[in-house]
């Protein structure tokens, strides 16, 4: 008899849970993973996307430089963005990674960029990943964003170009584009740093090329007597091989310097070494 009531029991027991759990889904609230602004939810929307946005928050007002701040779980930690005009029309798109630890496991990626003027007083702000398989995009995550109108200045940053110089003879001959900063008193180095992100995607398409390494960091750069001191490090010289890329690379690096009439010369080092650098 005790033995029939104790399988009685857990019957009720499991038909309870079963009904209880059922309720529940059918009950709790749903999460919008447009909404989501802390990595701490991310396990809410695994199976939702693969692309997270913390920051910018919708129509949140943007200025220079944009930061974008988010997760990623993405094939090779790669993944693209994009800044869009209200039409549609592109300002910039480049690449980015995450810091995933391993495959399909969230990463973090935090990105601090300038873009071109908007010609509209709102737009987008657009993470997303090119398909491995055929290319299209994938993963999208679209955030409405109000451009700021701040103080702006213009520099340059030099490049290599196969459009202007088809035959690349010249391994010295770079070209200035022009870049949109926030005003700073620290040009020459906002100089270089937007000629270490390399050309964008509208940037590659009219020819634009580096011979800089991605991913290059400067350690101090100084500017005295007419003298730009700039430090490296490693990074500058790694896996470069090549009379040719090492003089486009010293080129980039003193043209971009030398923009400014406070630079007459320029003295490239790698933590610290001037003598054995970029060697051919």
């Amino acid at each position: 008899m005790r033995k029939t009531q104790s399988i009685i029991i857990i019957i009720i027991f499991l038909v309870l849970s079963v009904v209880g759990e059922y309720f529940y889904l059918k009950t709790r609230p749903k999460t919008n993973p447009d909404q989501i602004t802390n990595f701490e939810q991310c396990n809410i929307i695994d199976e939702v996307k693969n692309i997270i946005v913390a920051k910018p928050l919708a129509n949140e007002t943007v200025g220079l430089p944009l930061i974008i701040k988010g997760q990623a779980r993405v094939f090779e930690n790669t993944f693209a963005y994009r800044i869009k005009d209200a039409d549609g029309s592109l300002l910039l798109e480049r690449s980015a990674m995450s810091d995933s630890p391993d495959a399909g496991v969230f990463g973090s990626f935090l990105i601090s960029i300038n873009y071109p003027a908007p010609k509209s007083a709102s737009g987008s702000v657009e993470v997303f990943e090119y398909s491995a398989k055929d290319g299209s995009e994938i993963n999208k995550t679209i955030v409405p964003v109000n451009f700021k109108i701040g103080e702006t200045m213009m520099i340059k940053a030099f490049f290599p170009n196969s459009k202007k110089d088809p035959e690349m003879l010249d391994c010295a001959k770079v070209y200035p584009i022009e870049r949109r900063i926030p005003k700073t008193v620290a040009t020459a180095r906002m100089a270089i740093e937007e000629l270490l992100a390399g050309p964008d995607r509208v940037e590659v398409e009219a020819g634009d090329i580096s011979s800089i390494n991605s991913g290059v960091k400067i350690n101090k750069l100084t500017i005295s007597d007419g003298f730009a001191k700039i430090d490296f490090d490693n990074t500058l010289e790694a896996g470069v091989g090549g009379s040719c890329r090492v003089l486009s690379i010293r080129s980039q690096i003193t043209e971009t310097l030398k923009q400014f009439n406070t630079v007459k010369t320029v003295i490239i080092s790698i933590d610290g070494r001037t003598d054995d650098i970029l060697q051919p």
